[in-house]
């Protein structure tokens, strides 16, 4: 179902499901991107739910996706080494980059083992440098979102949320009480797709804030409000089960 605010929703049956289909979409996107200009940009999300779409896409996709095409950035990384248990770069090299070939230098990860401010300058500075330009514009976005409604790392209230300027910031998460690195809401705004993956009925509560707009403006997944690009909401049917039925 797609509306007047270039937003899609897709509600699947199963985490599985939603593993499928997210891959299926990536793929899609990186195929149009590779037809238009030679290139598929996307920034991987990190946490639990992307761990069946990582694994899919290294699986049923391994051939089926140009991936000497594809270059890989991160919407976020917690400051923690490459091979940390709770590194969002170390899932997705488990999951999907071990299992197929790309170049080295197609993989722009955050620096988490840096110092905060040298990790999200540096990062800045790769982005710089693959786009060729002050603001990139990625092809796909993937975002999860909190229960709380932070979405990369963005959290509410945060100082993060104001900046306007930088394309990646560090930010000290409070409750997990250590530091990330995170992309800014304005690259988050200038993405041609973001696509948000919401899996579980804990996160039913914040999906039908959001969707419905039920004082959702103060989160900052709310704020992603893309100018020029679509939101998809590729969700399970627990993430959707406080939606209405025209949605649901």
């Amino acid at each position: 179902m797609e509306t007047a605010l270039s937003e899609i929703f897709r509600i699947v049956g199963s985490p599985e499901e939603l593993a499928y289909e997210g891959a299926k979409l990536f793929r899609d996107a990186s195929e149009r991107a590779i037809a238009e200009q030679g290139r598929f940009s996307v920034a991987l999300s990190g946490g639990s739910t992307p761990r069946r779409l990582f694994h899919h896409l290294g699986a049923a996709y391994r051939k089926k996706v140009a991936w000497d095409r594809v270059h890989l950035f991160w919407s976020d990384e917690r400051c923690v080494p490459r091979d940390h248990e709770q590194s969002n770069f170390r899932l997705a090299y488990d999951e999907l980059i071990s299992c197929i070939w790309i170049p080295h230098e197609n993989v722009h990860r955050i620096k988490g083992e840096l110092r905060p401010e040298e990790a999200a300058r540096y990062y800045e500075s790769d982005m710089k440098k693959h786009f060729g330009k002050d603001r990139p514009v990625f092809d796909l976005i993937m975002l999860g979102v909190g229960s709380d409604g932070h979405t990369a790392s963005l959290f509410p209230g945060s100082d993060a949320l104001g900046g306007k300027q930088r394309l990646a910031l560090p930010v000290f998460s409070s409750s997990a009480l250590h530091w990330r690195v995170t992309l800014t809401l304005p690259v988050l705004n200038a993405a041609k797709q973001v696509l948000f993956l919401l899996s579980g009925r804990s996160k039913a509560g914040i999906v039908s804030v959001l969707i419905n707009r039920k004082e959702g403006s103060g989160y900052p997944a709310a704020m992603v409000k893309p100018s020029n690009g679509s939101i998809t909401w590729l969700m399970d049917r627990d993430a959707a089960s406080e939606l209405p039925e025209v949605i649901s």
